[in-house]
């Protein structure tokens, strides 16, 4: 899987401020490590085929963010983002990195699915510039919902909506 992501990477990449040279790479393991979840084979999604649009049959949004786990972390949606989409659902993994700084992903570390919230409640959302990783301003603002207030993962409508057409199929 972290093959894969490196080799996608570049094909990938917005080029926009970011918050650590390792984004690409922590988006792309999260949109497989959800897709394992999800789809049950990570093989099974094309990284490079969701570019400006959500990574999921059009409605999902997958966000993704490399730090030590806890759950006053926050699912982030940079502003412009909000502004211009509006998927059905938006998710959170972490990368459960040894370190908030860490400068590069590793074989073997974690992935987790935190939750989801919809997109009406983003938008509720307080605003916030988290700044980069290493410090400074990040030069944006994002939404953010704390871990602990998004829904279960257990409760997410679009896995019971795909199992059903799965199994109609």
């Amino acid at each position: 899987m972290l093959e894969y992501a490196r080799a996608a990477e570049e094909d990938v990449r917005v080029h926009r401020t970011r918050a650590s040279k390792i984004d690409s790479l922590t988006g792309l393991i999260g949109e497989l490590a959800f897709a394992q979840w999800f789809l049950g084979d990570w093989k099974a999604h094309d990284v490079r085929d969701t570019k400006g649009r959500p990574d999921f049959l059009e409605v999902i949004e997958v966000k993704t963010s490399a730090y030590p786990w806890s759950d006053r972390l926050n699912l982030l949606v940079r502003e412009d983002y909000a502004e211009k989409r509006r998927p059905e659902y938006y998710v959170q993994v972490i990368v459960d990195a040894p370190n908030r700084d860490a400068q590069d992903i590793q074989p073997g570390w974690n992935c987790r699915i935190s939750g989801w919230a919809t997109p009406d409640e983003v938008d509720k959302a307080p605003l916030r510039d988290f700044g980069a990783k290493g410090g400074g301003r990040g030069g944006y603002r994002c939404r953010y919902i704390a871990i602990k207030d998004l829904r279960a993962m257990e409760a997410f409508p679009a896995l019971k909506t795909f199992q059903s057409a799965g199994q109609e199929g």
